[in-house]
């Protein structure tokens, strides 16, 4: 596959010699160099795109459909292709990319129809013979800046809704996960009009031009909340529309009624996939102490035995990070915490006998909220775990962060349930079944998260402007007109 930018329907080494090395996460082997992005390789797919924006707004709903529906019957053909790249590239175990990259098609379809289900309404007129309507206009070029965690379901968590917008896009993938993007436009994008879908690979800077661009009123953003002031601070002179998720620090509640056993998978579930590099990831647990010792005793017994390894290997449960000074802030907020008086029960180390950016799932007790493992995102395999006295506490506890992306209850007492689902600040509430997304129900946070949405009707809308139109049909004088001294 080439490893080049994706420009107006062509590969293209694009206007800088140097390139960026794409590492596996699991054995550091370099799997391909890709070109670092200038500003003249941004304003290249970003003259493309806008010249491919006054076409592509005014193809039909029903062929922008097509098109997305064909993507993913592209992506579907190649999938076992693409996930065992996903892999190599990002790290995460294969049963974990499997179930991403069918995200990543179905979003495409779900997309296809939503976009030519509803363009906007008709409203009441102020008076006979007037007519009024709200429509749903695209912005035009959207850039889309996609992180490595989850890089191609993030993609088409963005691109999918702005290309059924009528938007055309410019993506920016990570630095250390673009080869999967970039084959997404070999083999499944190559049917859209040239400039409609552009790839401009690179670091920060590829990024910070794309921002900067005044041709892009849009920008999509997934990524730490440092990134996303840093956008918001260049966009904000431009009035760009910004669209971000920004990360979380999610609580995980146990109620009183739970039982240990089943609560303790549901936990290390959330708290663990992707080796907890997932924005909703659990990132604080909390527990009543009358069940604390038979949750943790159970929770230690699942994690301890969970087997670390190369996400191509059958049997991997947990996979690498994706490079070291993400595994260093992991290190970090553990001796933090030991430092203050928590303790470890399992984990809490790099394994010496693997390659890769490895490192051992960890739960911590003795935690309290002085400790960075519990403020600040940790976006690593750690279970700090806390004890409460009552459910008013626990909501408390679960609220004490400045983000507020997701939070998890286990309790089948429909009293706490619906006393968690109406007081905790989070833009998803998970009862019983963590981390389990819907096509039609919107993703997004509150609070320093960011505030955009992904996913349902309100993903769509987030890539569409609304306007007003007034129609007096009959085109008639208004007695209120000018001039005033003749009334």
């Amino acid at each position: 596959m080439p490893h080049l930018h994706y420009i107006n329907g062509q590969f293209t080494s694009g206007h800088s010699a140097e390139t960026i090395p794409v590492e596996d996460p699991a054995t550091r082997e370099v799997l391909a160099h890709v070109p670092k992005g200038t500003a003249a390789d941004v304003n290249a797919a970003v003259e493309a795109a806008k010249a491919a924006f006054e076409r592509w707004k005014r193809i039909s709903a029903s062929e922008k459909a097509e098109m997305l529906h064909e993507a993913s019957r592209k992506m579907r053909a190649h999938a076992e292709a693409i996930v065992t790249l996903l892999t190599r590239e990002q790290g995460k175990p294969k049963p974990e990319n499997e179930e991403e990259v069918v995200w990543t098609y179905t979003t495409f379809d779900y997309y296809a129809e939503l976009g030519r289900h509803l363009r906007g309404r008709v409203i009441p007129s102020t008076e006979d013979g007037v007519l009024n309507f709200v429509i749903k206009e695209p912005y035009g070029v959207c850039g889309c800046i996609v992180p490595w965690n989850y890089p191609l379901l993030l993609l088409a968590w963005k691109v999918a809704p702005a290309l059924a917008a009528g938007n055309t896009v410019v993506i920016k993938p990570s630095e250390l996960t673009p080869l999967t993007a970039l084959h997404l436009c070999e083999i499944a994008f190559d049917h859209f009009p040239p400039g409609v879908i552009n790839v401009v690979t690179g670091d920060g800077s590829t990024g910070e031009a794309l921002v900067r661009h005044p041709d892009v009123p849009m920008i999509a953003f997934t990524g730490s909340l440092s990134t996303g002031q840093q956008i918001a601070s260049i966009a904000a002179p431009m009035m760009k529309k910004l669209h971000f998720e920004l990360g979380g620090k999610d609580a995980f509640v146990i109620a009183d009624d739970a039982d240990p056993e089943l609560a303790a998978r549901a936990v290390a579930y959330a708290g663990l996939i992707n080796a907890g590099q997932v924005c909703t990831s659990t990132e604080r647990i909390y527990v009543p102490k009358p069940l604390a010792s038979h949750f943790i005793e159970n929770l230690v017994d699942l994690v301890s035995s969970l087997r670390l390894g190369n996400g191509m290997d059958e049997g991997t449960d947990i996979g690498p990070m994706i490079g070291d000074p993400y595994r260093q802030k992991v290190v970090h907020h553990i001796q933090d915490a030991v430092q203050r008086g928590a303790q470890v029960l399992t984990g809490g180390r790099i394994p010496t006998h693997l390659k890769g950016y490895f490192h051992e799932p960890t739960v911590l007790v003795n935690v309290n909220h002085t400790m960075l493992v519990m403020t600040e995102e940790t976006f690593g395999p750690v279970l700090p775990i806390m004890t409460y006295e009552s459910f008013d506490e626990a909501i408390q506890l679960a609220n004490d962060s400045i983000y507020g992306l997701g939070a998890c209850l286990y309790s089948s007492d429909a009293k706490k349930v619906r006393r968690f689902f109406e007081d905790v600040k989070a833009g998803t509430i998970w009862i019983n079944d963590p981390l389990t997304d819907n096509y039609a129900g919107p993703f997004g946070g509150m609070k320093y998260t960011g505030g955009g949405r992904e996913l349902g009707e309100e993903g769509l809308e987030e890539f569409r402007e609304t306007k007003h139109v007034h129609w007096d049909i009959e085109a008639r004088p208004k007695p209120w007109w000018l001039p005033y001294h003749q009334l």
